[in-house]
Protein backbone atom coordinates (compact mmCIF):
# COMPACT_ATOMS: atom_id res chain seq x y z
CA UNK A 1 0.00 0.00 0.00
CA UNK A 2 1.28 3.65 -0.77
CA UNK A 3 0.40 7.00 0.94
CA UNK A 4 2.04 9.98 -0.17
CA UNK A 5 4.46 7.88 -2.56
CA UNK A 6 5.95 5.94 -0.19
CA UNK A 7 5.31 2.35 0.49
CA UNK A 8 3.76 1.21 3.50
CA UNK A 9 3.84 -2.30 5.68
CA UNK A 10 0.49 -2.77 7.86
CA UNK A 11 0.44 -4.80 10.82
CA UNK A 12 -0.24 -8.52 10.47
CA UNK A 13 -3.51 -9.16 11.91
CA UNK A 14 -3.53 -12.71 13.27
CA UNK A 15 -7.02 -14.54 12.22
CA UNK A 16 -9.33 -15.74 15.84
CA UNK A 17 -8.67 -19.23 17.11
CA UNK A 18 -11.97 -19.73 15.63
CA UNK A 19 -11.44 -18.46 12.31
CA UNK A 20 -7.78 -20.57 12.32
CA UNK A 21 -9.84 -23.77 13.64
CA UNK A 22 -12.18 -23.80 10.51
CA UNK A 23 -9.63 -24.76 8.00
CA UNK A 24 -8.45 -28.15 9.25
CA UNK A 25 -9.82 -29.13 12.35
CA UNK A 26 -13.53 -31.50 12.59
CA UNK A 27 -14.89 -31.38 15.92
CA UNK A 28 -16.64 -34.47 17.56
CA UNK A 29 -20.59 -34.98 17.81
CA UNK A 30 -20.62 -31.66 15.38
CA UNK A 31 -22.47 -30.95 11.99
CA UNK A 32 -19.99 -28.62 10.64
CA UNK A 33 -22.25 -27.15 7.79
CA UNK A 34 -25.51 -26.47 10.65
CA UNK A 35 -22.25 -24.92 12.70
CA UNK A 36 -19.28 -23.59 10.94
CA UNK A 37 -17.81 -21.41 13.97
CA UNK A 38 -17.13 -22.78 16.88
CA UNK A 39 -16.06 -20.90 20.42
CA UNK A 40 -13.00 -20.88 20.82
CA UNK A 41 -11.62 -21.05 25.08
CA UNK A 42 -8.50 -19.08 25.74
CA UNK A 43 -7.58 -20.69 29.30
CA UNK A 44 -9.73 -21.62 32.62
CA UNK A 45 -9.38 -22.16 36.41
CA UNK A 46 -11.90 -23.09 38.91
CA UNK A 47 -15.23 -23.32 37.65
CA UNK A 48 -14.68 -20.46 35.36
CA UNK A 49 -13.91 -20.48 31.13
CA UNK A 50 -12.99 -17.83 29.62
CA UNK A 51 -13.04 -17.07 25.59
CA UNK A 52 -10.78 -15.76 23.10
CA UNK A 53 -12.37 -12.06 23.73
CA UNK A 54 -12.53 -12.22 27.39
CA UNK A 55 -15.63 -13.13 28.26
CA UNK A 56 -16.29 -15.35 31.33
CA UNK A 57 -18.65 -18.54 31.41
CA UNK A 58 -19.53 -20.78 34.59
CA UNK A 59 -18.91 -24.43 33.55
CA UNK A 60 -21.82 -25.83 34.99
CA UNK A 61 -21.24 -29.28 33.51
CA UNK A 62 -17.29 -29.37 34.82
CA UNK A 63 -16.93 -29.80 31.00
CA UNK A 64 -18.50 -33.40 30.43
CA UNK A 65 -18.18 -34.16 33.91
CA UNK A 66 -14.57 -34.43 33.65
CA UNK A 67 -12.84 -31.48 35.83
CA UNK A 68 -14.78 -32.19 38.64
CA UNK A 69 -12.27 -30.72 40.80
CA UNK A 70 -12.15 -27.55 39.47
CA UNK A 71 -9.96 -26.38 35.69
CA UNK A 72 -6.50 -26.23 36.95
CA UNK A 73 -6.05 -27.14 40.53
CA UNK A 74 -2.94 -26.29 41.84
CA UNK A 75 -2.80 -29.61 43.60
CA UNK A 76 -3.31 -31.60 40.32
CA UNK A 77 -1.18 -28.83 38.27
CA UNK A 78 1.84 -29.65 40.95
CA UNK A 79 1.66 -33.04 40.82
CA UNK A 80 1.92 -34.01 37.13
CA UNK A 81 4.17 -30.61 36.48
CA UNK A 82 6.41 -32.53 38.99
CA UNK A 83 6.45 -36.08 37.00
CA UNK A 84 6.79 -34.14 33.79
CA UNK A 85 10.48 -33.60 35.75
CA UNK A 86 11.02 -37.65 36.26
CA UNK A 87 9.15 -39.40 33.62
CA UNK A 88 6.63 -38.59 30.91
CA UNK A 89 5.58 -41.74 28.93
CA UNK A 90 6.98 -45.49 29.23
CA UNK A 91 5.55 -48.52 26.89
CA UNK A 92 3.07 -50.12 29.51
CA UNK A 93 3.90 -53.93 28.57
CA UNK A 94 6.98 -54.98 29.92
CA UNK A 95 7.32 -52.46 31.96
CA UNK A 96 5.59 -50.45 35.06
CA UNK A 97 6.28 -47.43 37.27
CA UNK A 98 5.48 -45.69 40.44
CA UNK A 99 2.76 -43.69 39.02
CA UNK A 100 0.73 -46.73 38.01
CA UNK A 101 1.43 -48.56 40.97
CA UNK A 102 0.81 -46.12 43.70
CA UNK A 103 -2.47 -45.15 41.66
CA UNK A 104 -3.82 -48.78 41.91
CA UNK A 105 -3.37 -48.75 45.76
CA UNK A 106 -5.24 -45.43 45.82
CA UNK A 107 -8.24 -46.59 43.66
CA UNK A 108 -8.40 -50.27 45.18
CA UNK A 109 -9.26 -47.93 48.94
CA UNK A 110 -12.24 -46.55 46.74
CA UNK A 111 -13.55 -49.17 44.91
CA UNK A 112 -16.00 -51.54 45.79
CA UNK A 113 -13.97 -54.50 47.91
CA UNK A 114 -14.56 -56.96 45.69
CA UNK A 115 -12.96 -55.38 42.60
CA UNK A 116 -9.45 -57.28 42.57
CA UNK A 117 -7.17 -56.21 39.11
CA UNK A 118 -7.17 -52.71 36.74
CA UNK A 119 -6.94 -52.70 33.18
CA UNK A 120 -4.99 -49.40 32.36
CA UNK A 121 -6.60 -47.86 28.93
CA UNK A 122 -7.00 -44.51 27.43
CA UNK A 123 -10.56 -43.14 27.56
CA UNK A 124 -14.33 -44.00 28.26
CA UNK A 125 -15.04 -45.78 25.26
CA UNK A 126 -12.39 -48.26 25.86
CA UNK A 127 -12.60 -48.74 29.45
CA UNK A 128 -15.97 -50.28 28.07
CA UNK A 129 -14.60 -51.55 25.35
CA UNK A 130 -12.74 -53.81 27.33
CA UNK A 131 -15.41 -54.35 29.53
CA UNK A 132 -17.50 -56.21 27.12
CA UNK A 133 -14.13 -58.08 26.05
CA UNK A 134 -13.44 -59.16 29.52
CA UNK A 135 -17.05 -60.64 29.72
CA UNK A 136 -17.01 -62.52 26.40
CA UNK A 137 -13.44 -63.93 26.41
CA UNK A 138 -14.06 -64.99 30.36
CA UNK A 139 -16.65 -67.44 28.88
CA UNK A 140 -14.54 -68.00 25.41
CA UNK A 141 -11.55 -68.96 27.76
CA UNK A 142 -13.67 -71.85 29.62
CA UNK A 143 -15.09 -72.99 26.74
CA UNK A 144 -18.90 -71.61 27.33
CA UNK A 145 -20.71 -70.58 24.11
CA UNK A 146 -21.85 -67.44 25.10
CA UNK A 147 -21.69 -64.48 22.83
CA UNK A 148 -24.46 -62.31 23.28
CA UNK A 149 -24.56 -59.36 25.53
CA UNK A 150 -27.51 -57.39 27.82
CA UNK A 151 -27.82 -54.28 27.90
CA UNK A 152 -30.31 -51.67 29.26
CA UNK A 153 -32.66 -49.28 26.82
CA UNK A 154 -31.41 -46.10 26.41
CA UNK A 155 -27.74 -46.80 28.12
CA UNK A 156 -24.88 -44.93 26.04
CA UNK A 157 -21.22 -46.82 27.06
CA UNK A 158 -19.21 -45.28 24.01
CA UNK A 159 -18.52 -45.09 20.21
CA UNK A 160 -15.82 -47.83 19.49
CA UNK A 161 -17.42 -50.69 17.99
CA UNK A 162 -18.39 -52.84 21.29
CA UNK A 163 -19.36 -49.86 23.14
CA UNK A 164 -22.06 -48.62 20.40
CA UNK A 165 -23.47 -52.41 19.70
CA UNK A 166 -24.51 -52.00 23.49
CA UNK A 167 -25.80 -48.35 23.69
CA UNK A 168 -29.23 -47.52 22.06
CA UNK A 169 -28.91 -44.08 20.86
CA UNK A 170 -29.35 -44.48 16.67
CA UNK A 171 -28.33 -40.95 15.71
CA UNK A 172 -24.04 -42.34 17.00
CA UNK A 173 -24.97 -45.70 15.81
CA UNK A 174 -26.92 -45.76 12.41
CA UNK A 175 -24.21 -46.18 9.98
CA UNK A 176 -22.74 -48.94 11.88
CA UNK A 177 -25.64 -51.50 13.16
CA UNK A 178 -24.78 -53.77 10.73
CA UNK A 179 -21.30 -54.56 12.14
CA UNK A 180 -22.43 -54.91 15.46
CA UNK A 181 -21.98 -57.81 18.43
CA UNK A 182 -25.46 -59.42 19.16
CA UNK A 183 -27.06 -57.50 22.25
CA UNK A 184 -30.54 -57.91 23.69
CA UNK A 185 -32.07 -54.89 25.70
CA UNK A 186 -33.66 -55.27 28.55
CA UNK A 187 -35.49 -52.36 29.88
CA UNK A 188 -35.01 -50.04 32.89
CA UNK A 189 -36.75 -50.89 36.09
CA UNK A 190 -38.46 -47.89 37.50
CA UNK A 191 -40.25 -48.79 40.33
CA UNK A 192 -43.81 -49.90 38.68
CA UNK A 193 -42.68 -52.15 36.12
CA UNK A 194 -40.08 -54.06 38.25
CA UNK A 195 -41.78 -57.40 38.37
CA UNK A 196 -42.35 -57.01 34.20
CA UNK A 197 -38.91 -56.57 34.19
CA UNK A 198 -37.38 -59.47 35.89
CA UNK A 199 -39.98 -61.52 33.92
CA UNK A 200 -38.69 -60.66 31.06
CA UNK A 201 -35.13 -60.95 32.31
CA UNK A 202 -35.74 -64.65 33.25
CA UNK A 203 -37.34 -65.39 29.57
CA UNK A 204 -33.80 -63.56 28.37
CA UNK A 205 -31.58 -65.76 30.42
CA UNK A 206 -33.59 -68.79 29.70
CA UNK A 207 -33.56 -68.52 25.95
CA UNK A 208 -30.44 -66.87 25.54
CA UNK A 209 -26.39 -67.58 25.89
CA UNK A 210 -25.57 -64.09 27.69
CA UNK A 211 -21.77 -63.86 28.34
CA UNK A 212 -22.71 -59.93 30.22
CA UNK A 213 -24.78 -57.48 31.31
CA UNK A 214 -23.23 -53.75 31.25
CA UNK A 215 -25.46 -50.92 32.56
CA UNK A 216 -25.10 -47.33 33.64
CA UNK A 217 -25.82 -47.81 37.75
CA UNK A 218 -28.59 -45.14 38.66
CA UNK A 219 -28.27 -42.79 35.94
CA UNK A 220 -27.68 -43.21 32.18
CA UNK A 221 -26.12 -40.18 31.55
CA UNK A 222 -26.30 -39.39 27.27
CA UNK A 223 -30.10 -40.36 28.14
CA UNK A 224 -30.72 -37.32 29.60
CA UNK A 225 -29.61 -38.07 32.97
CA UNK A 226 -32.15 -40.33 33.65
CA UNK A 227 -32.99 -42.38 37.08
CA UNK A 228 -34.17 -45.59 37.16
CA UNK A 229 -35.06 -48.12 40.56
CA UNK A 230 -32.53 -49.34 42.69
CA UNK A 231 -34.36 -51.79 44.04
CA UNK A 232 -35.01 -53.24 40.30
CA UNK A 233 -31.24 -52.81 39.36
CA UNK A 234 -30.83 -55.08 42.38
CA UNK A 235 -32.74 -58.00 41.37
CA UNK A 236 -31.72 -57.41 37.90
CA UNK A 237 -27.84 -57.98 38.93
CA UNK A 238 -29.02 -60.66 41.65
CA UNK A 239 -30.23 -63.47 38.64
CA UNK A 240 -27.38 -62.71 36.28
CA UNK A 241 -25.04 -64.04 38.63
CA UNK A 242 -26.67 -66.57 39.79
CA UNK A 243 -26.34 -67.68 36.15
CA UNK A 244 -22.80 -67.13 35.54
CA UNK A 245 -23.38 -63.06 33.59
CA UNK A 246 -20.58 -60.70 34.15
CA UNK A 247 -22.04 -57.75 35.19
CA UNK A 248 -19.95 -55.15 34.09
CA UNK A 249 -21.17 -51.07 35.79
CA UNK A 250 -20.31 -48.57 33.42
CA UNK A 251 -19.15 -45.29 35.79
CA UNK A 252 -17.88 -44.01 33.63
CA UNK A 253 -20.02 -41.16 33.72
CA UNK A 254 -21.08 -42.25 37.77
CA UNK A 255 -17.76 -42.43 39.33
CA UNK A 256 -15.93 -40.20 41.82
CA UNK A 257 -18.20 -38.97 44.10
CA UNK A 258 -21.15 -37.51 41.47
CA UNK A 259 -24.12 -39.33 42.80
CA UNK A 260 -23.39 -38.67 46.69
CA UNK A 261 -21.05 -41.88 46.94
CA UNK A 262 -17.33 -42.32 45.42
CA UNK A 263 -19.42 -44.82 42.55
CA UNK A 264 -22.76 -45.40 41.89
CA UNK A 265 -22.44 -48.86 42.78
CA UNK A 266 -21.62 -47.97 46.23
CA UNK A 267 -25.42 -48.19 46.86
CA UNK A 268 -26.25 -51.57 45.73
CA UNK A 269 -25.36 -54.90 47.52
CA UNK A 270 -24.76 -56.78 44.86
CA UNK A 271 -21.52 -55.21 43.40
CA UNK A 272 -20.24 -55.64 39.51
CA UNK A 273 -17.83 -58.02 38.32
CA UNK A 274 -16.30 -55.60 36.02
CA UNK A 275 -15.89 -51.93 36.58
CA UNK A 276 -15.53 -49.05 34.06
CA UNK A 277 -13.73 -45.57 34.88
CA UNK A 278 -12.86 -42.73 32.87
CA UNK A 279 -13.85 -38.87 32.80
CA UNK A 280 -13.12 -37.76 36.53
CA UNK A 281 -10.57 -40.26 36.73
CA UNK A 282 -7.78 -38.22 36.04
CA UNK A 283 -9.36 -34.97 37.00
CA UNK A 284 -9.92 -33.28 33.53
CA UNK A 285 -6.21 -32.90 33.32
CA UNK A 286 -5.16 -35.97 30.74
CA UNK A 287 -7.21 -38.35 29.18
CA UNK A 288 -7.63 -41.67 30.91
CA UNK A 289 -9.26 -44.72 31.35
CA UNK A 290 -9.15 -48.35 33.64
CA UNK A 291 -11.23 -51.13 33.45
CA UNK A 292 -11.67 -53.30 36.81
CA UNK A 293 -12.36 -56.86 37.97
CA UNK A 294 -12.96 -59.03 40.39
CA UNK A 295 -9.98 -62.37 41.28
CA UNK A 296 -13.16 -64.59 39.16
CA UNK A 297 -12.66 -62.57 36.23
CA UNK A 298 -9.08 -62.46 36.13
CA UNK A 299 -8.55 -66.15 36.99
CA UNK A 300 -10.21 -67.07 33.80
CA UNK A 301 -7.64 -65.21 31.33
CA UNK A 302 -4.19 -66.43 33.88
CA UNK A 303 -2.90 -69.33 31.98
CA UNK A 304 -0.32 -71.09 30.73
CA UNK A 305 -1.96 -70.41 26.99
CA UNK A 306 -0.61 -67.65 25.43
CA UNK A 307 -3.58 -67.17 23.67
CA UNK A 308 -6.25 -66.46 27.21
CA UNK A 309 -4.97 -63.60 27.66
CA UNK A 310 -6.30 -60.56 27.37
CA UNK A 311 -4.70 -59.18 24.11
CA UNK A 312 -5.60 -55.58 23.94
CA UNK A 313 -3.39 -52.27 24.27
CA UNK A 314 -2.44 -48.56 23.65
CA UNK A 315 0.16 -46.21 23.73
CA UNK A 316 -0.25 -44.29 26.16
CA UNK A 317 -1.96 -47.03 28.36
CA UNK A 318 -0.90 -46.15 31.99
CA UNK A 319 0.90 -42.99 31.01
CA UNK A 320 2.28 -41.36 33.83
CA UNK A 321 1.35 -37.94 33.60
CA UNK A 322 -2.44 -38.99 33.48
CA UNK A 323 -1.40 -41.50 36.48
CA UNK A 324 -0.30 -38.69 38.53
CA UNK A 325 -3.26 -36.38 37.90
CA UNK A 326 -5.43 -39.59 38.91
CA UNK A 327 -3.57 -39.44 42.40
CA UNK A 328 -4.01 -36.04 42.93
CA UNK A 329 -7.86 -36.47 41.94
CA UNK A 330 -8.11 -39.04 44.42
CA UNK A 331 -6.25 -37.43 47.22
CA UNK A 332 -8.77 -34.53 46.59
CA UNK A 333 -11.86 -36.54 46.17
CA UNK A 334 -11.01 -38.19 49.49
CA UNK A 335 -10.34 -34.52 51.30
CA UNK A 336 -12.79 -33.37 54.03
CA UNK A 337 -13.11 -30.23 51.78
CA UNK A 338 -14.44 -31.66 48.87
CA UNK A 339 -16.43 -33.91 50.66
CA UNK A 340 -18.18 -30.26 52.61
CA UNK A 341 -18.72 -29.26 49.12
CA UNK A 342 -20.42 -32.40 47.36
CA UNK A 343 -22.93 -32.00 50.59
CA UNK A 344 -23.59 -28.56 50.23
CA UNK A 345 -23.96 -29.10 46.38
CA UNK A 346 -26.32 -31.70 47.43
CA UNK A 347 -28.25 -29.48 49.05
CA UNK A 348 -28.20 -26.36 47.25
CA UNK A 349 -29.78 -28.30 44.29
CA UNK A 350 -32.18 -30.22 46.44
CA UNK A 351 -33.83 -26.88 47.13
CA UNK A 352 -33.56 -25.85 43.30
CA UNK A 353 -35.44 -29.04 42.70
CA UNK A 354 -38.32 -28.48 45.27
CA UNK A 355 -38.57 -25.26 43.68
CA UNK A 356 -38.65 -26.33 40.25
CA UNK A 357 -41.07 -29.21 40.58
CA UNK A 358 -44.21 -26.52 41.51
CA UNK A 359 -42.80 -24.77 37.91
CA UNK A 360 -45.70 -24.85 35.48
CA UNK A 361 -43.12 -25.26 32.54
CA UNK A 362 -40.74 -28.01 34.07
CA UNK A 363 -42.19 -31.45 33.93
CA UNK A 364 -40.14 -34.35 35.65
CA UNK A 365 -37.37 -33.42 38.14
CA UNK A 366 -34.17 -35.70 38.46
CA UNK A 367 -31.90 -35.52 41.55
CA UNK A 368 -28.98 -37.58 43.11
CA UNK A 369 -25.58 -36.37 44.50
CA UNK A 370 -24.26 -33.47 42.62
CA UNK A 371 -26.05 -34.36 39.45
CA UNK A 372 -29.87 -32.05 39.01
CA UNK A 373 -32.17 -32.50 35.54
CA UNK A 374 -35.03 -30.95 34.69
CA UNK A 375 -37.48 -31.79 31.93
CA UNK A 376 -39.62 -28.94 29.99
CA UNK A 377 -42.45 -29.14 29.44
CA UNK A 378 -42.21 -28.56 26.08
CA UNK A 379 -43.60 -29.72 22.62
CA UNK A 380 -39.91 -29.87 20.70
CA UNK A 381 -41.92 -29.73 17.29
CA UNK A 382 -43.71 -26.89 18.00
CA UNK A 383 -40.05 -25.15 19.30
CA UNK A 384 -38.17 -25.90 16.64
CA UNK A 385 -33.79 -25.75 17.58
CA UNK A 386 -35.25 -25.45 21.07
CA UNK A 387 -32.09 -27.17 22.43
CA UNK A 388 -29.63 -25.19 20.32
CA UNK A 389 -31.65 -21.93 21.64
CA UNK A 390 -31.33 -22.97 25.36
CA UNK A 391 -27.68 -23.58 24.53
CA UNK A 392 -27.49 -20.26 23.21
CA UNK A 393 -29.47 -18.39 25.69
CA UNK A 394 -27.18 -20.16 28.49
CA UNK A 395 -24.04 -18.73 26.73
CA UNK A 396 -25.02 -15.28 26.44
CA UNK A 397 -25.56 -15.32 30.07
CA UNK A 398 -22.13 -16.99 31.10
CA UNK A 399 -23.45 -20.19 31.93
CA UNK A 400 -22.08 -22.94 29.81
CA UNK A 401 -24.99 -25.77 30.33
CA UNK A 402 -25.23 -28.41 27.65
CA UNK A 403 -28.91 -29.22 27.35
CA UNK A 404 -29.91 -32.88 25.82
CA UNK A 405 -33.11 -32.31 24.03
CA UNK A 406 -35.51 -30.37 26.08
CA UNK A 407 -33.44 -31.74 29.28
CA UNK A 408 -31.65 -29.22 31.17
CA UNK A 409 -29.24 -30.55 33.65
CA UNK A 410 -26.56 -29.30 35.77
CA UNK A 411 -23.52 -31.80 37.01
CA UNK A 412 -20.88 -28.65 38.65
CA UNK A 413 -17.01 -29.25 39.94
CA UNK A 414 -17.25 -29.37 43.71
CA UNK A 415 -15.16 -26.31 43.92
CA UNK A 416 -18.00 -24.47 42.63
CA UNK A 417 -19.05 -21.48 44.81
CA UNK A 418 -22.52 -20.92 46.14
CA UNK A 419 -22.76 -18.14 44.50
CA UNK A 420 -22.31 -19.14 41.07
CA UNK A 421 -24.65 -22.08 41.36
CA UNK A 422 -27.19 -19.79 42.68
CA UNK A 423 -26.29 -17.51 39.39
CA UNK A 424 -26.97 -20.73 37.46
CA UNK A 425 -30.33 -21.39 38.96
CA UNK A 426 -31.18 -17.83 38.10
CA UNK A 427 -30.49 -17.90 34.90
CA UNK A 428 -32.24 -21.51 34.25
CA UNK A 429 -35.54 -19.54 35.81
CA UNK A 430 -34.88 -16.56 33.43
CA UNK A 431 -35.27 -18.91 30.90
CA UNK A 432 -38.64 -20.38 32.07
CA UNK A 433 -39.91 -17.40 32.35
CA UNK A 434 -39.55 -16.41 28.54
CA UNK A 435 -40.78 -19.50 27.57
CA UNK A 436 -44.06 -19.91 29.75
CA UNK A 437 -44.71 -15.87 28.85
CA UNK A 438 -44.48 -17.41 25.00
CA UNK A 439 -46.50 -20.06 25.70
CA UNK A 440 -48.99 -18.19 27.22
CA UNK A 441 -49.46 -16.31 23.90
CA UNK A 442 -50.07 -19.64 21.86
Amino acid sequence: MKLFGKSLTLPFTKPSISKRDQKYIWHPLTQHKLNPELLAIKSAKGAILKDESGKTYIDAIASWYTSMYGHCHPEIVKKVKAQMDTLDQVVFSGFTHEPAVELSEKLMEILPKNQSKLFFNDNGSTATEIGIKMALQYHHNQGNDRKVMLALEDGFHGDTFGAMSVSSLSVYNGAFEDHFIKVIRLPKPDGQNNAEVTKQLKSILKENTIAGFIYEPLVQGAAAMKTYDLKGLEEILKLCKAQDVICVADEVMTGFGKTGKHFASDYLSQKPDVMCLSKALSAGMVGMGITSCTKKVYKAFYADDLAKGLFHGHTYTGNPLACSAAIAGIELLQSQEIQESIKTIMSLNQLFADKMRKHPMVGEVRQIGVILALDLNLEMERYGNARDEMFQFFMSKGIFLRPLGKTIYILPPYIITEAQLAKIYAVIEDYLSIIEERALKV
